[in-house]
């Protein structure tokens, strides 16, 4: 698709952000191939580009960098899309178009992790291409990004239960449906508010049979639906037995855990633990003797320009010791030649990994913590270890950066898939203001 045309009137203001939005705007033109992948993404979830409800494949990538650059809500990237020039500009909108907030939602949502990991290696083959970051020294730390949840028990995982067996139930009515059932919600509220201020095991696991009764119940309840439900039901049916097929492992593994958690007092390893029954992908993370995490670990590579040059999401709760040279790895791997020099905090620090980093070819590896190596081994002199260290203090603030400013504290769209593209626009979006910002005006 052409370019559309860019009025005369399409110009940026002259404060800071219209600046570094007009940077950002100048290196998404001189990459227009990057288009392409956004197509075939909008393609793939039957998205045109034409029509009542199209945007541009242009303007939805852009969009898309716009609700991270600034953490708007959909509701909010529509008011500032029609309110504001420098946005609009940015947009690329076509005249008079002011796309509403599920336009923007079904468009951006389309776009995969894949295709945003991708604008990324262009980002930084442009940043070595000015200069502006060679890979040469990098620095590797680990964070953590949580789901969109609620802070999870056995109690509210039961009442969640509950609550959509019942929507269920009530859809399978609508298609006709005619089994006799009862809605226990307002008791299973009842007994998981009771369990929630109740003191003493004893009362607990009273109140814990209570609900788990109602479930069971409940389940036999939407069991009976999925055998009677008329074959007749049509698309409506399907989409039913569909989430019926989603939903009822789920809830069978909730009332398992609560069993063996609650009842049985067997501790259930974090590994199986289901901590929300709408973002089962979530895991349990605790680093160090922090606070609990729900979430997904991430991994992160940076360099002397504090872009981002690598990420991954990680499954499950690896120890970092396990994860840094699978990250060098994918470092090399990239920029076709290992770092001369890297830093890592000391969660990365073994004898296996300093060894594998040399043996790699880095000169210089310097953990922040020395777990019984020695600086001789590490590195060639105590003023480079100094040197290294304090580089990689500095990833600290780029971290800080993206989870206070670009969004990576919390994902707040549903799924995993969904979730790794969050976290990966936020980092092309971080990365490109950066860029912006490096790059000589």
């Amino acid at each position: 698709m052409d370019a559309p045309h860019i009025s005369i009137f399409d110009l940026f203001a002259e404060h800071e952000i219209g600046r570094e939005l007009k940077a950002m705007s100048q290196w998404l033109d001189e990459h227009p191939e990057l288009l392409s992948q956004v197509t075939q993404d909008l393609r793939r979830h039957g998205i045109r580009e034409t029509g009542r409800e199209g945007l541009p494949t242009e303007a939805v990538l852009r969009c898309a960098l716009l609700k991270q650059y600034h953490q708007l809500s959909y509701q909010e990237l529509a008011f500032h899309l029609e309110d504001s020039a420098s946005f609009r500009a940015f947009a690329r909108l076509p005249r008079g178009w002011s796309p509403k907030k599920s336009v923007l939602h079904k468009t951006i949502s389309a776009i995969r992790a894949q295709t945003f990991e991708e604008i990324n290696r262009v980002l930084l083959a442009s940043a070595r291409q000015e200069k502006l970051e060679s890979g040469k020294v990098v620095r590797v730390d680990s964070t953590v990004t949580a789901a969109l949840i609620h802070e999870p028990s056995d109690s509210s995982l039961l009442w969640d239960a509950v609550r959509v067996m019942v929507r269920l139930l009530q859809r399978a009515d609508a298609l006709g449906s005619a089994i006799p059932w009862h809605d226990h919600r307002r008791a299973a509220k009842k007994w998981a508010r009771a369990i929630k201020y109740t003191r003493g095991r004893p009362k607990r696991i009273k109140h814990y049979r209570a609900l788990l009764k109602i479930t069971r119940t409940t389940v036999s309840y939407l069991q009976q639906a999925s055998e009677q439900l008329p074959l007749a039901a049509g698309p409506g049916g399907e989409l039913w037995q569909a989430q019926l097929r989603h939903y009822r492992p789920l809830i069978a593994r909730i009332i398992a855990q609560t069993e063996r958690r609650v009842l049985a007092g067997e501790p259930v390893p974090a590994d199986e633990k289901l901590v929300s029954l709408f973002e089962p992908h979530a895991d349990i993370i605790v680093k160090g003797s922090r606070d609990v995490d729900y979430g997904h670990k991430l991994n992160l590579t940076t360099g002397r320009s504090g872009l981002i040059l690598d990420l991954v999401v990680e499954a499950g709760n690896p120890a970092d010791s396990e994860r840094f040279l699978p990250m060098l790895e994918r470092h090399i791997a990239f920029y076709g030649q290992p770092p001369r020099q890297a830093a890592a905090d000391g969660g990365y620090a073994s004898r296996a990994n300093l060894s594998g980093a040399k043996a790699c070819g880095v000169r210089d590896m310097a953990f922040h913590k020395k777990c019984g190596l020695s600086i001789e081994d590490m590195v060639t002199s105590r003023w480079v270890y100094r040197k290294l260290r304090n580089f990689r203090a500095g990833i600290e603030a780029g971290i800080s950066c993206l989870k206070r400013t670009y969004g990576l504290g919390r994902c707040t769209w549903r799924g995993l898939d969904h979730f790794r593209a969050y976290v990966w626009s936020s980092v092309v979006a971080y990365n490109l203001a950066l860029f912006a910002r490096l790059r000589p005006s």
